[in-house]
């Protein structure tokens, strides 16, 4: 029954069709929201691209929640609901509920969709459950629970285990995190002064209408509400630009890479701080972006080219079995994580990641930590750095290297970047609610003299 109601989806030609297909896919491939892999899916049109997207993006962050109006409203055992049949009823919900769209056109879709893919029968079924929907739009059900990490976990569309961690370590700033993951995101976008000044972009961006702010700490670098009129103008394409999260630049200058220095990018794929570090050394010196898959240097390769940054070097390998004759000065290695804190933009991470997964990965980032510092030169630095707001990833991480290691120091950070995101103990340190950019971690490891 289920190909069979593949199989019919496939046949109707709109966006949220599309979606549909999409969101299964991703509930079975438990894979990133993207298109750039899934040639079964055209896409006609720029418009269609982002509508198929804002559904997947959406419907993926508030699951939980619309599965819980959706249960409210159904009289039968949700459990047992046909998978096709619950994408169709969360597709028409956020419709109604967050895009907006008209009642008569949002439900009518759904219906149609159910008729053509599942069966006549579904349609009656879709159209009775977004119909309460609707009608109870101004006083829909509230999740109760005994214990409020379940709540919050269904208010804010949270697996229970990360709402629990976070209560336990955010009491009273728990809802502004879940909040702020929620949010759509702000995309951040580094200019690149070896082709533009940042005056000039600014102001190419104000003649054509674009929308735009500053970044809150770095320069050369501005907020975007939407990446579509950079694509178009051809920004992005002519290497004026890179989408770039100002976190990600703040790690850069961290690393506070020198004309001349001889510098190892660990994890470099897909490469948007090897391409910021090569021009903040001005072509000069040695930068090596080391990649453990060959598949994503490919993709960096492009990159390089883009940028005109060609005398960066490649190689494909993986950092804890590669050996140097000659040690550098930097490595930075921006290690595998979880990703705790770039939820805002990936959607799915949520429901992906477990906390299970948490001890395994501190453990592959200590090896690769370990390794990392046996290249650099006495008097040089490991930069470490993560996107997660996991304390096992982040400082106790660093704790236990430098027990470990004693021929390191922890260098304080504050001469390189704001204090606005330095801890208290010298490291970078963002908090999304609290900083309104994605949470990292980095430390300046110094190999003594």
């Amino acid at each position: 029954m289920a190909r069979v109601n593949l199989e019919a989806l496939q046949q109707i030609k709109s966006s949220r069709a599309l979606a549909i297909q999409q969101l299964l896919q991703l509930e079975k491939m438990r894979s990133r929201p993207g298109f750039d892999d899934d040639a079964s899916m055209p896409i006609s049109s720029a418009q269609e691209h982002r509508q198929v997207k804002e559904y997947v993006s959406g419907i993926t962050r508030w699951k939980r929640w619309l599965d819980f109006l959706i249960e409210s409203f159904y009289k039968g055992e949700f459990e047992k609901m046909e998978p096709l049949i619950v994408q169709i009823l969360r597709l028409g919900a956020y419709d109604l509920l967050f895009l907006r769209t008209p009642p008569h056109a949002s439900i009518n879709e759904a219906v149609e969709l159910a008729k053509r893919a599942v069966r006549e029968g579904a349609g009656g079924l879709v159209n009775g459950i977004l119909r309460s929907i609707d009608r109870n739009r101004d006083n829909l059900p509230k999740p109760r629970a005994r214990i409020r990490a379940n709540e919050l976990g269904v208010k804010f569309s949270h697996p229970n285990w990360l709402v629990y961690r976070w209560l336990q370590r955010y009491p009273d700033k728990v809802e502004d995190l879940l909040e702020w993951n929620n949010t759509r995101p702000v995309y951040s976008v580094r200019i690149n002064k070896a082709k533009i000044s940042v005056d000039a972009f600014k102001t190419q961006l104000d003649e054509l209408e674009v929308a735009w702010e500053p970044a809150h700490h770095l320069e050369d670098f501005v907020r975007v509400p939407r990446l579509q009129p950079l694509v178009r103008q051809g920004f992005l394409r002519d290497g004026l630009c890179a989408v770039q999260d100002e976190s990600s630049g703040l790690i850069v200058c961290l690393l506070d890479p020198k004309p001349g220095e001889t510098i190892i990018d660990a994890c470099a794929a897909p490469g948007g701080k090897a391409i910021y570090a090569a021009s903040l050394m001005e072509g000069k010196g040695s930068l090596e972006a080391v990649d453990i898959q060959e598949e994503r240097l490919k993709k960096l390769d492009q990159v390089i080219e883009r940028y005109d940054a060609t005398w960066i070097k490649r190689t494909v390998g993986d950092l804890r079995t590669m050996e140097r004759a000659e040690q550098v000065d930097k490595v930075l290695l921006d290690a595998p994580c979880s990703g705790l804190g770039v939820l805002s933009k990936r959607a799915d991470l949520r429901w992906t990641r477990q906390k299970e997964d948490i001890p395994k990965v501190a453990e592959l980032q200590a090896e690769l930590l370990a390794a990392a510092a046996k290249m650099v030169k006495p008097g040089g630095y490991v930069v470490y750095s993560t996107c997660t707001i996991a304390p096992e990833e982040n400082k106790v991480q660093v704790k236990k290297f430098l027990d470990t290691h004693p021929d390191f120091e922890r260098e304080r950070a504050d001469d390189l970047l704001p204090a606005a995101v330095v801890n208290t103990k010298g490291c970078l340190a963002t908090l999304p609610h609290k900083h309104k950019m994605d949470g990292v971690f980095g430390v300046r490891l110094r190999k003594k003299s």
